[in-house]
């Protein structure tokens, strides 16, 4: 396997919207700090032992933290938007980017509770 480029490199960290049949995961910005405050809201993440979601106070920090490790080019960030209704219904993010083995972790992840119950 030959190494990426870095031109090949850099092309990963750039802004790109991925769509699957349920959601999409548009690039996190802070124009979606207000859907993600509501998403966090609904069923009150932060709160959840078994979860790391921020407060609704921390979400703007939130929001710049994963900006600046996309800057530092170790994080890819997504906001989760739901196709049906257009609403946004949390975060995720290409996380621990390894470029030099073209490996990434997908964590740093959390949906509203509307968005994992049952129709």
């Amino acid at each position: 396997m030959d190494t990426p480029t870095s031109a090949q490199a850099d092309d990963m960290f750039q802004a790109t919207m991925l769509s699957g049949r349920h959601v999409q995961l548009v690039p996190l910005s802070l124009d979606h700090l207000d859907s993600l405050i509501s998403a966090v809201r609904d069923g009150e993440l932060w709160k959840l032992w078994y979860t790391s979601a921020p407060s609704p106070e921390e979400m703007h920090a939130e929001i710049h933290r994963r900006l600046a490790l996309q800057e530092s080019r170790s994080m890819l960030p997504f906001t989760v938007i739901e196709r049906a209704t257009r609403q946004t219904v949390g975060m995720t993010t290409y996380m621990n980017v390894d470029t030099i083995n073209r490996r990434v972790e997908i964590g740093s992840t959390w949906y509203a509770r509307r968005s994992s119950e049952p129709p």
